[in-house]
C-alpha cells in the first residue's frame, strides 16, 4: 500500500511535528531542492557500490552492514511541495532495497537541541535554525549499538507520546521497537507496518533521538545554576563578589567559581524561609533561611529573565511545610549530584523517570539522604527490587508499584520503620517471610500482581487492616483464611476471577467490615458468618443467590447480578443504602419495609409488578428508585412522607396517588416518564400549595391540556419535561404562574403556539418545542437568560423578533420549517448566535435528483445537556465515493471536544484513502481507524474518543448485486439496525465493564484500574481514538463487523454511551418506526433521552433505509426537452456567520445549515470535512438522460460526465478520482508561504498544537453546458419548481469559472448577484488568500466551516486556507485520453487561466516508487451532445 500521506506532508515533515526543524532532502532528481551535507555515510547491505552523490568509502568508512545513514540539513521552505518528496527522499536503490524485505525499513532520528513540545507557532520556528534530522535505513536486527557505531553517537533515546524520553540499551532494536509498536496498535500485514513505520506522522506517537532532548522548563525545575554577584548577610560588612549559585531541592548552595565541587559550599536551607526582591538594587533577590539564627544571602542577577526564573523556582520551595523535592515525569536516569546537599529532604518523589543504580545520582546512593522518609520510585522500569533502598532506615513510606517486579527480597526486612509500601502492578507471586517482621506497616498495596492465594505473611503483620489485592489471581476465597488475619477490616478483591467464597467451618469472622467482590465470576454468595459486614459490594457477578448476616450491615450494591431474592438475618436495621438494580426480582423481600432506617433503595430494571405500601410509606426513606419495572399502581400515601426523589419511568402506571404531592412535601424530583398517564395529581387540596417540587419529567404518556392547570401548584418548578403526550395547547394564565422555570420542553405534542406568558418564565435558559405545528415563534427572545431555543419540525412560516437579542443566546435550531423564509435583517439579529442551524433552500440541481434517489436519507440530532460544551459530533454523507455508497458515523470525547471535531472532519476522507489499496473489510476498516488514530497528532496524545463508522457499499465481488453494511467501532458508540421491526446490534462495547476480554487484557498488561473502573483513572473504556498515552492498555484497533442489507432492513440508529444507557435499542426502533421521518426520529430519541435522566451529551443518527428485493431503484427513462445542467460541484468553503441571503444557504434536499461563530465543526453541516461526496448527474442541451436508480447510475464523477455515457456508452466507470486530502496532524505541513515576512495561519487548539486543514478544493472540475437564455416566464418555472418528481429542479444557464492555481470553481451565474449581495459572501469575490487557494461561494453542504472573513477570527481549527495537492486529481485512461483532449481544446477559450494536457499515469509499484503525477488540467470537460456557442460570463478570482 502506498503512504499517500507522505506526499502530502512531505518526507522530511516529521521534523516538523513537534521540533520545527526544516526539511531537507536527500538522493533525488530535483537537485536543486536537496542540501545534501558531502559527509553523508552510505552503506547498503547487499549491494556492491555505495550511492555516488554525497558518499564515502574505504578504509575510513565505518564498517556496519545494512545500515544508511542519510543526513539532512535544514532547508528554506518556498512553499513548494515538490522540494521534499519521497523520490527526493529515497533515491531508487534505498526504495528497491526497503522492497527487498518487510524486515527492513526507516528510522528518523532527532537531533539533541529538539524540545519534546512544538513551538506554539510553526512558521516563526521554521525561520530559525534547528539541529538536523537523520535517516537511517536499517533492518529489525540492527541494534542500538550498531547505529551509534556507524554514526559515532554515544546513544540512542525513544520517546513515546510526547512524553517520557528513554535512552535504549545497547542491544536494544529501534526498527524492531517500532514495527512492534505498530503491530500492538493494529497493524497486521508486514508491508503496511513498513510504510507506516516511515510515516512523518508517526513522531507523535514514537520517535528517537540521537541525543537526549533538552526542555529548557525541566532544567529549571530541577535545578538553576548561574554565576552572579553575591553579598553574605544583611549588613555592609560583607563585599559583593562573583559566586557560582546553585538552586537545587530545598538548598541555596554558594560556591566559588573555580571549585565548585571541592572548595568551600555554603548551603542554605530554604524551607520555610524567605525569598524577597531587594528594591534598592535592579534584578536582586534576598534569599533568608528559617529558624533564630537564619541566614541572609543577596543575588543580584544579570537579565530580568534570570531573576524571574530564580524567584519562581525558590518561592515555591519556601512555601512548603514539608522538605519536599518532585522530581516526577522528568525522564531522569539519575538525580542532580547537588541534589544530595540538600540533608533536609524527607519526601522525594521519583515517580515517572527511568532511575538506573550505577552513577553519582543513581539510586545506589539514595542512602545519603539521612532524614528521608517517603520515597516515590513508581513507573520506573526497573525490573528489579533495588536492594539499596533497605538500607534507608528512616523509611516511613515506600511505593515501587509498577516497576516489572518478580520477587521482593529478605532485606526488605531492615525497615523497621515502615508504614505504607506500595507493590501494586508488579508480577509478584510471593512475598518474602522477612516482610512479617515490619511492625509498624498498616498499609500493604499488592492490586494487579499475580497472586494465587492471600500470602500467609499477612498474618504476621497485625498492623494492616486492608487487605489490596484487587486485580490479581485468586479464584477462591476461604473463609478461615480470613478468620485468622484477625486485623484486617478492609478486603479489596474486585477482578480476580473470584468463583467460590467457601465457608467450610462454623467458625465467625468477626472483624472484617468491609467487602469488595465487583467483577469477579461468582454464581452464589453466603456470607452469614462475617457477622459485623458493614458494607459489601458485589456488582457485575453471575449471582442467583445472596445470604448475608444483617447485625451491622449499612450498605449493600449487588447491581447487574441474576438475583431473584436476597436473604439478610436478622433484618438489618442499620441498612441506610441498597442498590439491587439490573436484577431479576419479582417482589421485594419482606425484611425491606422492616429496615428501619433505609434512605436509598434503588429496584430499577427488574421485575416488579408492584411496591408494598410500607415502604413508600416508610419515615426514612428519602430517594426510591423503581423504573423499568412491570409496576401498574403505586399505592396511596397514608401520612407525611420525607420522601426527595420518586423514579417511576417506564412502567404500566395509569394513574398516581391522589395524595403524592400533599403527603410527599418534601418531593423535589419526579420522573414518571414512559407510562400510560393521563392526568396528574394534585398539587394541594386546598388553593395554597406547599410544594417544594423542582424537577418534573412528564414524557411519553397520555397527558392533555388539562394538566397544565394542575402544574400551576408547584411554583418552585425548575426543570419541567412533557413531551411526547397529547396537548393541544398549553394554558397561557398557567404557565405565567411558573416564574422560576429554567428548562421546558414540550417536544412532540400537538401545539399550534406557545403562550405569549412565557415571556414571565425570566430564569428560563432552555425551551425545546421541535415536532409540533407551532407557526407562530414564540415571544422567548426577550428572556434575559435564555440559551436554546430548538423549534425544529414545525409549521413556523416568519418569525418576529426584537430589535436585539439577549447575548446569552447560544443555539437556535430552526431547521424542519418548510415554508420559513427569513429576511436579510433577521439574519442580523441572528450573527452572533454561535450555533444557528436553517434548512437549506429548495434552490436545488439535477445533482440532488440523483442524490434523492439513494436508498437512504438520514437525520441527526446533539444536544449538550447540562454540559457547558457539546463533545459529540456526527459524520453523516450519503452519498459517498465513486459509486452508490454512504458514510455515517459518530464520535464522542467525553469531556473533549477537539478529536470529535477532528475525527468528523477526517474520517471520511481516510476511509476513501483506505478503498483504494483493500477490499477486504476487516482490512479497509481496521486501517482507517488507525490511520486516523495517526492522524490526531498531538491533539491525540492525551485527548480520546470513541468512534463509530458505518459504511454501505456493495460488495467488491459483485458491484451490481446487494448491498452490504460495514460497521466499526471503538469505545461506546453503537450501532442498531432494525431488520423486520427488531433490533440487530451492530457493534461492540469497548468498556471495562461490558467487555470481559478486554478488562483481562489490560489486566494483564498491568495497567491500575481504579475503583470506578478506569483505565488510570481516566476512561472506562479499552479501545479509543486518542489518548495514546495510554498504550498499550487502550488501544485504537476497532471491532469489525460487516452486516448484509435486505428489503427487511427499515433503519439504522447511530447513538453514543449517554443515549443507550437510558434508552434501550428495542424502544429506539419502536421509537424511529413511530417517527419514520429520521431527523424527527433523532431529535425524539435524544429528548426521550433527556427525559429519562441523561444530563450529559446526546448524540443519535437515524439512517432511513429502503432497500428493495433485488436492492435496485431504476425507474423507465423519462423524455423532456427541457434543458438540466449540473450544479457546481461541492466545495468547502469557510465563511462567518452573519446576514446572508437565504439562497446562499441552499444544499442538497435534506441538508442542513449550521452556522457557528466559534467554527465549531460538530455543528457545521452533517457532511462536513468531507470531500468525497455529492456527484452530480449531467445531461446534454436538448434531451436528458435515462433516470437511473441510485445501484446503477449514469457514470459520472465530480460532475464530469464521462463521454458515451449519456447513449450506449463505452468505457463506462474509467474516470478515477484520487482520495481528497483533509489533513489534520499535528506535523507543521505546507501552508504554501512565499517567504517568512507572510502572516503566519493559526490554527492552535487548547493544548499547543499546530492544526492544519487542507480541504480538497482543486479537484472539482465541472461539465460547461451552454443553452439559449432562458426568457422570464422559464425563469418563473423555475422558481416554482420543475417536472421532476421531487419538485426541486432548477435551470443553469451559465456557470462561472474560475481557474487559478489549477484549482477550478464554478457558481451558477444566475446566482452571483444574490451571492454577491450578500454580506455574508460579498467578500467572498476576488478574494485571494495567503497562500494563493482561491475560494468561491458555493450552495453546497459540504462545508468544512461556515464564512470565509475569518480572518476577522483567527482561532480555531479550519483556519488554514485549501492548499494544493500535486497528487489529488483527476487520471485520464489511456484509452480515452485523445477523446478527452479532443474535447478540451473545444472548449478551452471559455476557462480563464492556464491550462495543461492530461497524461496518462505511469503505472509503477504502488507503494515506494511515486512518480510525479501529471499537470490538473485546468479546462474544462463538456458534456456529450452539441453545446451551442454563447457568451460566458467568466470571474477571475485570483484577479
Amino acid at each position: 500500500m502506498a503512504m499517500e500521506d507522505e506526499d502530502n506532508n512531505a518526507a522530511g515533515a516529521a521534523t516538523n511535528t513537534q521540533t520545527g526543524i526544516k526539511k531537507g532532502g536527500d538522493v533525488g532528481d530535483d537537485g536543486a531542492c536537496i542540501d545534501r551535507q558531502p559527509d553523508t555515510v552510505v552503506h547498503q547491505a547487499g549491494l556492491n557500490q555505495t550511492a555516488g552523490r554525497g558518499s564515502r568509502s574505504g578504509p575510513g568508512a565505518p564498517a556496519a552492514t545494512g545500515i544508511r545513514v542519510l543526513k539532512q540539513r535544514n532547508m528554506k521552505r518556498n512553499g513548494s511541495r515538490g522540494c521534499v518528496t519521497r523520490k527526493t527522499r529515497f533515491g531508487s536503490r534505498e526504495r528497491d532495497w526497503l522492497k527487498g524485505d518487510t524486515q527492513r525499513g526507516c528510522v528518523c532520528l532527532y537531533g539533541e537541541t529538539v524540545d519534546p513540545q512544538p513551538p506554539a507557532s510553526g512558521p516563526q520556528a521554521s525561520s530559525t535554525p534547528q539541529t538536523d534530522l537523520q535517516l537511517v535505513l536499517c533492518s529489525t536486527s540492527t541494534t542500538v549499538e550498531e547505529l551509534c557505531a556507524q554514526r559515532d553517537g554515544r546513544g540512542l533515546y525513544v520517546q513515546l507520546h510526547g512524553d517520557l524520553v528513554r535512552r535504549l540499551d545497547p542491544s536494544e532494536r529501534p526498527l524492531q521497537i517500532l514495527y512492534d509498536y505498530l503491530a500492538a496498535m493494529g497493524y497486521a500485514d508486514p508491508v503496511r507496518v513498513q510504510h507506516e513505520a516511515a510515516n512523518s506522522d508517526l513522531s507523535c506517537l514514537i520517535r528517537f533521538y540521537s541525543e537526549h532532548p533538552v526542555n529548557a522548563d525541566q532544567q529549571e525545575r530541577t535545578l538553576l545554576k548561574g554565576v552572579f554577584s553575591v553579598r553574605k548577610g544583611k549588613t555592609q560588612l560583607h563585599k559583593w563578589a562573583e559566586r557560582q549559585v546553585i538552586l537545587c531541592g530545598t538548598c541555596l548552595i554558594v560556591a566559588s567559581v573555580k571549585d565548585s565541587l571541592t572548595g568551600k559550599m555554603h548551603i542554605l536551607p530554604l524551607v520555610g524561609g524567605k525569598v524577597e526582591e531587594v528594591k534598592r538594587r535592579q534584578h536582586c533577590l534576598m534569599f533568608s533561611s528559617a529558624g533564630s539564627q537564619a541566614q541572609t544571602y543577596f543575588v543580584n542577577f544579570d537579565t530580568l529573565a534570570d531573576f524571574q526564573r530564580w524567584h519562581r523556582q525558590a518561592s515555591k520551595v519556601v512555601s512548603q511545610t514539608v522538605s519536599m523535592v518532585d522530581l516526577s515525569c522528568y525522564s531522569l536516569e539519575a538525580v542532580p549530584e547537588y541534589l544530595f546537599y540538600s540533608q533536609d529532604i524527607t519526601h522525594l518523589n521519583l515517580r515517572h523517570n527511568f532511575m538506573s543504580l550505577q552513577g553519582p545520582g543513581g539510586l545506589l546512593n539514595l542512602p545519603r539522604f539521612s532524614q528521608l522518609k517517603s520515597l516515590n520510585l513508581s513507573h520506573n522500569r526497573l525490573g528489579v527490587f533495588p536492594e539499596c533502598v533497605c538500607e534507608i532506615l528512616t523509611l516511613t513510606e515506600l511505593n515501587l508499584s509498577c516497576n516489572n517486579l518478580h520477587t521482593v527480597p529478605v532485606q526488605i526486612g531492615n525497615l523497621q520503620s515502615l508504614q505504607t509500601l506500595s507493590l501494586d502492578g508488579n508480577h509478584l507471586s510471593s512475598l518474602p517471610e522477612e516482610l512479617g517482621g515490619l511492625s509498624q506497616l498498616n498499609c500493604l498495596g499488592l492490586s494487579f500482581n499475580n497472586f494465587s492465594h492471600i500470602p500467609a505473611v499477612l498474618e504476621r503483620l497485625s498492623a494492616v487492616d486492608k487487605l489490596a489485592m484487587a486485580g490479581n489471581r485468586v479464584e477462591s476465597l476461604e473463609l478461615c483464611t480470613l478468620a485468622r488475619m484477625s486485623h484486617l477490616k478492609n478486603i479489596d478483591l474486585r477482578l480476580n476471577g473470584l468463583r467460590w467464597v467457601k465457608s467450610e467451618s462454623l467458625e465467625a469472622v468477626s472483624q472484617v467490615t468491609q467487602l469488595d467482590l465487583r467483577d469477579n465470576c461468582l454464581d452464589s454468595l453466603d456470607l452469614s458468618s462475617i457477622c459485623n459486614l458493614e458494607t459489601l459490594q458485589c456488582q457485575r457477578n453471575q449471582l442467583g443467590t445472596l445470604t448475608l448476616s444483617g447485625f451491622t450491615l449499612r450498605m449493600l450494591h449487588a447491581s447487574s447480578n441474576r438475583l431473584t431474592t436476597v436473604n439478610i438475618y436478622p433484618v438489618p436495621n442499620q441498612l441506610t443504602h441498597m442498590e439491587l438494580s439490573q436484577n431479576l426480582l419479582e417482589y421485594l423481600p419482606d425484611w425491606v419495609c422492616d429496615c428501619r432506617k433505609i434512605e436509598m433503595l434503588d429496584v430499577t430494571h427488574n421485575l416488579l409488578s408492584e411496591l408494598p405500601s410500607r415502604l413508600l410509606n416508610s419515615l426514612s426513606l428519602r430517594k426510591l428508585l423503581a423504573g423499568n419495572n412491570r409496576l401498574q399502581r403505586v399505592p396511596d400515601l397514608l401520612d407525611h412522607v420525607p420522601l426527595e426523589a420518586l423514579d417511576l419511568q417506564h412502567n404500566k402506571l395509569t394513574e398516581l396517588p391522589e395524595s403524592l404531592f400533599y403527603k410527599a412535601l418534601n418531593l423535589k424530583y419526579l420522573n414518571v416518564s414512559a407510562n400510560t398517564l393521563e392526568s396528574i395529581p394534585p398539587s394541594s387540596q386546598s388553593e395554597e400549595s406547599l410544594s417544594t417540587l423542582q424537577e418534573l419529567y412528564l414524557t411519553g404518556n397520555s397527558l392533555n391540556e388539562n394538566c397544565g392547570a394542575l402544574l400551576v401548584g408547584h411554583q418552585n418548578l425548575r426543570v419541567l419535561h412533557i413531551a411526547y403526550n397529547q396537548l393541544l395547547s398549553f394554558p397561557a394564565s398557567k404557565l405565567s404562574k411558573l416564574e422560576l422555570l429554567e428548562e421546558l420542553n414540550l417536544s412532540g405534542n400537538k401545539l399550534k403556539t406557545i403562550p405569549s406568558t412565557v415571556s414571565s418564565c425570566k430564569r428560563l435558559h432552555t425551551l425545546i418545542a421541535h415536532s409540533n405545528h407551532i407557526n407562530v415563534f414564540p415571544e422567548i427572545l426577550s428572556l434575559p437568560e435564555i440559551k436554546l431555543v430548538d423549534l425544529s419540525c414545525n409549521e413556523l412560516t416568519e418569525i418576529q423578533l426584537p430589535d436585539s437579542l439577549p447575548a446569552t443566546l447560544q443555539e437556535l435550531d430552526l431547521t424542519g420549517n418548510s415554508s420559513l423564509m427569513l429576511e436579510h435583517k433577521t439574519l442580523n439579529l441572528f450573527s452572533h448566535i454561535t450555533t444557528l442551524k436553517l434548512d437549506q433552500k429548495s434552490t436545488t440541481t439535477a445533482g440532488d435528483s440523483l442524490s434523492a434517489s439513494t436508498p437512504w436519507n438520514h437525520g441527526y440530532s446533539e444536544m449538550s445537556g447540562q454540559r457547558n460544551k457539546l463533545c459529540v459530533s456526527v459524520l453523516t454523507v450519503d452519498r459517498f465515493g465513486d459509486g452508490v455508497e454512504a458514510c455515517y458515523g459518530i464520535f464522542d470525547g467525553d469531556r473533549n471536544e477537539e478529536v470529535p471535531r477532528l475525527l468528523q472532519c477526517t474520517m471520511g476522507d481516510v476511509l476513501c484513502e483506505e478503498l483504494q489499496h483493500s477490499s477486504i473489510d476487516s482490512v479497509y476498516m481496521c486501517n482507517t481507524f488507525l490511520t486516523s488514530h495517526r492522524k490526531l497528532g498531538m491533539a491525540g496524545q492525551k485527548l480520546g474518543a470513541s468512534a463509530l463508522l458505518c459504511y454501505i457499499h456493495h460488495e467488491p465481488s459483485d458491484p451490481g448485486g446487494h448491498l452490504s453494511l460495514t460497521v466499526a467501532n471503538v469505545g461506546t458508540c453503537q450501532a442498531v439496525l432494525c431488520r423486520d421491526g427488531r433490533p440487530v446490534a451492530l457493534s461492540k462495547v469497548y468498556s471495562l465493564e461490558n467487555c470481559t476480554e478486554e478488562m483481562e487484557r489490560v489486566k494483564v498488561s498491568k495497567a491500575i484500574i481504579t475503583e470506578d473502573n478506569k483505565v488510570s483513572g481516566v476512561t472506562c473504556c479499552s479501545r479509543l481514538l486518542g489518548c495514546s498515552y495510554l498504550s498499550p492498555w487502550v488501544l485504537p484497533k476497532p471491532w469489525v463487523h460487516t452486516e448484509p442489507l435486505c428489503s427487511q432492513d427499515e433503519f439504522l440508529i447511530l447513538g453514543n454511551r449517554a443515549l443507550f444507557e437510558r434508552v434501550s435499542y428495542q424502544e429506539a426502533v419502536c421509537t424511529v418506526q413511530a417517527v419514520r421521518d429520521p431527523r424527527a426520529a433523532a431529535k425524539k430519541l435524544c429528548s426521550l433521552a433527556q427525559s429519562y435522566g441523561c444530563k450529559d451529551n446526546i448524540g443519535a443518527v437515524v439512517v432511513s433505509l429502503h432497500i428493495g428485493e433485488d436492492s435496485c431503484t431504476c425507474e423507465p427513462p423519462v423524455s423532456t426537452a427541457e434543458p438540466r445542467g449540473p450544479p457546481p460541484a461541492p466545495v468547502p468553503v469557510s465563511v462567518t456567520p452573519g446576514p446572508a441571503d437565504p439562497a446562499t444557504l441552499s444544499s442538497s434536499s435534506g441538508g442542513v445549515s449550521e452556522f457557528n461563530s466559534e467554527t465549531s465543526a460538530s455543528e457545521v453541516g452533517s457532511e462536513a470535512g468531507s470531500t468525497a461526496s455529492d456527484e452530480h448527474q449531467s445531461s446534454g442541451p436538448t434531451s436528458r438522460p435515462e433516470r437511473r436508480c441510485s445501484l446503477h447510475p449514469a457514470t459520472t464523477l465530480c460532475g464530469i460526465m464521462v463521454p458515451g455515457s449519456g447513449g450506449a456508452g463505452t468505457h463506462p466507470g474509467l474516470f478515477q478520482r484520487q482520495p481528497s486530502c483533509a489533513t489534520f496532524s499535528s506535523n507543521q505541513s505546507d501552508n504554501g508561504l512565499d517567504s517568512d515576512d507572510e502572516a503566519p495561519l493559526e490554527g492552535v487548539i487548547s493544548n499547543g498544537s499546530k492544526l492544519e486543514v487542507e480541504v480538497d478544493i482543486h479537484c472539482c472540475a465541472f461539465q460547461l453546458r451552454s443553452g439559449a437564455p432562458e426568457s422570464p416566464k422559464d425563469l418563473d418555472l423555475e422558481k416554482r419548481g420543475s417536472d421532476y418528481p421531487n419538485g426541486k429542479m432548477r435551470r443553469q444557464n451559465s456557470v462561472v469559472v474560475s481557474a487559478t492555481n489549477g484549482c477550478l470553481l464554478a457558481v451558477c451565474g444566475r446566482e452571483i448577484t444574490d451571492l454577491k449581495k450578500s454580506p455574508s459572501t460579498s467578500s467572498l469575490f476576488g478574494k485571494k488568500l495567503s497562500n494563493g487557494s482561491v475560494v468561491a461561494p458555493e450552495d453546497s453542504h459540504n462545508l468544512i466551516e461556515v464564512a470565509l472573513e475569518a480572518p476577522k477570527k483567527k482561532s480555531g481549527y479550519f483556519t488554514a486556507p485549501a492548499q494544493q495537492d500535486p497528487e489529488d486529481q483527476l487520471i485520464v485512461p489511456p484509452s480515452l485520453e485523445q477523446e478527452v483532449r479532443e474535447q478540451l481544446r473545444g472548449q478551452s477559450p471559455l476557462v480563464s487561466g492556464p491550462s495543461a494536457p492530461s497524461t496518462a499515469p505511469i503505472l509503477k509499484d504502488p507503494v515506494w516508487d511515486h512518480p510525479h503525477p501529471p499537470a490538473f488540467a485546468s479546462s474544462l470537460v463538456p458534456g456529450p451532445g452539441p453545446a451551442p456557442i454563447l457568451q460566458q460570463e467568466v470571474y477571475d478570482t485570483a484577479l
